[in-house]
């Protein structure tokens, strides 16, 4: 519904793809951390099944490898953004500037950019061994870490956590379309 205005054009469109691809990736981490819960990442990991299935196709390592890279860039990217700050322009600028708000972001930004940069290595690994015992999902990656890294990555990942509620109440929205968006929607129907 291009709700903040970011337009048509590429740079728009690419605006909406990442947030896309941002959406897909939260679902994903979310499967995750139910499967982490209840006891079931161990137990029959889809990171695995996936990377096997995907090995076994023709030039199936370069897919896993591909895969790694998308990981790898996505992990590189949330280290940008707890280094830069720059989620907080999205803030209001009270909030923005309040230290809690900003090191809450920045320890989940980079906690995740952790969790993704490991996650790509081990994917990585799988790739170039062609085996699928190597690939993990989050359980294997968080598993990796040893103390007193792993406590160090769950305070970060909670951080994110009450980031998240710090943007979901304080996100600024620049002069939202509601009608163009509610006669839009109503058009689809």
């Amino acid at each position: 519904f291009d709700i903040e205005r970011h337009g048509s054009d590429r740079k728009g469109a690419m605006e909406r793809v990442g947030a896309g691809i941002s959406g897909l990736v939260h679902l994903f981490l979310s499967w995750q951390a139910i499967k982490l819960m209840r006891g079931a990442a161990g137990s029959g990991d889809g990171t695995r099944a996936g990377a096997q299935a995907a090995l076994d196709l023709p030039g199936g390592w370069a897919l896993v490898l591909l895969g790694a890279a998308a990981l790898f860039g996505l992990g590189a990217i949330q280290l940008v953004k707890a280094a830069k700050g720059s989620f907080l322009r999205y803030l209001e600028p009270q909030v923005a500037q309040q230290r809690w708000a900003q090191w809450s972001g920045r320890a989940g930004y980079a906690a995740r950019g952790l969790v993704f940069l490991i996650s790509g290595y081990l994917l990585m690994r799988a790739g170039l061994d062609e085996q699928a015992a190597q690939a993990g999902g989050m359980a294997r990656a968080l598993s990796w870490l040893t103390s007193p890294f792993d406590l160090i990555v769950g305070v970060g990942l909670a951080g994110f956590g009450l980031f998240s509620l710090i943007e979901a109440r304080f996100r600024r929205l620049h002069d939202v379309p509601v009608d163009d968006v509610v006669r839009r929607a109503t058009r689809l129907r």
